[in-house]
Parts: C-alpha cells; structure tokens; sequence
C-alpha cells in the first residue's frame, strides 16, 4: 500500500484538510438545494442540469423522492442501533481491516484537521470482503441479509445520481454504472454505519473535541441518510474555506444528503468540488444524545482507472487512491 503522505498530492491534500481544525463561523445564507427526483426518465435532462448547477455550487446537495422507502431507512437504522449496542468484546469479532475498509472500528479515524480521533463508531459493509465479518443469527437476527438489501438500494440511487454526472461530462450513460460494478471482485463501495458517541454530562460544558472533524470524502458519490433531530453535519464550500464559513445541514427523514467526493473531482478535472464537511458538537442546550447516521460510499471498482479527461492529474486505480486516502485517516491497530 502507497501512503498518501508519499505523493505530491497526497501532501497537498494532507496540507489542505490540516488547515481546517478551527472553529470559524457559521452562515445561513448559503442554500442547499432539494431536488426532486421524481419521473427521473422523464426529466432526466432537466434533474441533470439541476444536479450540476448544486454540485458546482456547493458540492452538497438533497434529494427527495428519491426511491428508498421511508420503512426501509427507519429499518436500517434500526438495525445499525442493534449493532452498535452489542458488547464491544462482540463487536471486536469483526474488526476494522483497513486495506479492505471493511468491519467495526472503535474511536480509530483521524483528522489531520484536528489531530483527534472522532468520537464515533463505525461498521462497514464493502460486499467482496465480509468473510467472517457479519455478526451471527444468534447476535443479531437478519442483519445481513438485510443491510445488503439496504445496501442494493442505496447503490441504484447513486447509479442513477451518477449518471446525470456522466451526462453533464459528456461520457455514456453507464460510464459510472460499470465503474461501480457490484457484480466484480474488485467492487469497493460501501455502506457504513455510523454511531457518535453520546456526549457524557461531565463533559458537556468543555466540548473541546469535533464529534468528527472536517474532511473531504476519497469517493465519487457519498450518499448521507440522517435522523431527525440528530443534526451537526456541516459543509464549508472551496470559495469559503480560507474564512472557514460553515453551513449546517439540517436532517430530514425524507431526504438522502448528497456530496461530491474527491475521486469524482478528479475525474471532472477539478469542475465538481468535493468540499469540506464536519459534525460538530452540540452546544449547551441541544441535544447531546447519541447520533446514528447511514453513509453508502459510491466508490469505483478496486481495477478502474481514474483518467483526468484533460491529463490535468495522472491516472491512477481507484484502488490505490483509495488506499493512499485510507491509510493517512486511520492509526495503526
């Protein structure tokens, strides 16, 4: 595995995310769109246009009626609160492999925007790697075969999110469909399951650590479900980054949270940005709960290869990106 600290721009990344540790301010005046994905063949071309217009705005966008059913996400997070509450001596039967970025890892994810650990938890499902990572029937009845449900789901919103992409960029409607092709061995994306810790009472008048500290996603496409009520997800676009001018996106059942990650910037040739983003603690006086969220990471296949249309960065394998981005955000263990 290549460490990102290693290449030019694996330094240059490091050296960017680094600078964005402090508090600065929060703006309301920024707009994350909603876009209705209804009648989606249709519309397509019109859905497109408004995809691209948000993208290149601010990098993150909402979209509604979107096709996963509202039981369905309720379920999966249902399951994702059951697997967070099994013993950490179960959980630790099913450990994080970070060259498969797969399984459960503990308060392990660095940000060299903070220095820090993030205070959460997390289990990822990456399909061809889960050998022996999937808790027993007997520890948790049906959370396999229904996360990979929830999963299958997941991936046809980012296929058909992708491929309004592909249209606004001028390849093949299937471009990013066969990049991220689940049926291959060297298929990566991967949903994530997400619980940041409950903030203890002793420490909620010195909340001196980010619940997770801002970074950019190593994806083409990461799609976010969240939980009402359980908010702190905030994004700073590029043009606000050096005043660190952040917007905070409110969670909504109904609504899938959307972002553009670094490997599809890469293949825009820098045109759509992949933008900081942070979960901020909760101040005095809002929730200091647990918060659960849902992540599906639209990340090519381990063996495609990242071409920059104008030769403006090297190609490079999406495993490999993948694996330079991995290795510098989680310590050794």
């Amino acid at each position: 595995m290549t460490s990102t600290t290693t290449t030019p721009q694996g330094m240059a990344e490091l050296q960017k995310e680094a600078r964005m540790g402090a508090m600065g301010s929060e703006t309301s005046a920024r707009e994350i769109r909603i876009i209705d994905l209804s009648d989606f063949g249709r519309r397509k071309a019109e859905i497109a246009d408004q995809i691209w217009d948000a993208a290149v705005d601010v990098g993150f966008f909402q979209v509604a009626n979107h096709g996963v059913d509202t039981r369905d996400i309720d379920h999966a997070f249902a399951m994702s609160e059951r697997f967070f509450a099994l013993p950490d001596s179960v959980k630790a039967q099913y450990p994080h492999k970070k060259a498969l970025n797969v399984g459960w890892e503990s308060r392990a994810q660095l940000r060299p925007s903070t220095g820090t650990a993030d205070q959460k938890e997390s289990y990822q499902i990456t399909r061809p790697h889960m050998a022996d990572l999937y808790p027993s029937e007997q520890e948790l009845p049906g959370f396999k075969e229904d996360m990979l449900a929830f999963e299958a789901k997941s991936w046809a919103v980012g296929m058909k999110i992708l491929s309004c992409f592909a249209l606004k960029l001028g390849f093949d409607d299937e471009f990013f469909t066969r990049a991220h092709d689940p049926s291959k061995a060297s298929y990566q994306s991967t949903l994530r399951l997400l619980h940041y810790y409950a903030i203890p009472p002793a420490a909620q008048d010195n909340l001196g650590l980010w619940r997770a500290g801002a970074h950019t996603d190593f994806d083409c496409l990461t799609l976010l479900y969240q939980r009402a009520g359980q908010g702190g997800l905030q994004v700073c676009p590029g043009k606000e980054m050096d005043a660190q001018e952040w917007t905070s996106i409110p969670p909504m059942a109904d609504l899938i949270t959307c972002n553009i990650g670094d490997m599809l910037m890469r293949w825009s040739d820098d045109r759509l940005p992949s933008n900081f983003h942070r979960v901020k603690n909760p101040v005095p006086g809002e929730y200091m709960g647990p918060r659960y969220s849902l992540a599906f990471f639209c990340q090519a296949n381990r063996d495609q290869v990242i071409e920059s249309p104008s030769g403006k960065y090297p190609p490079i394998t999406a495993g490999d990106y993948l694996n330079q981005r991995i290795a510098a955000n989680f310590k050794a263990y």
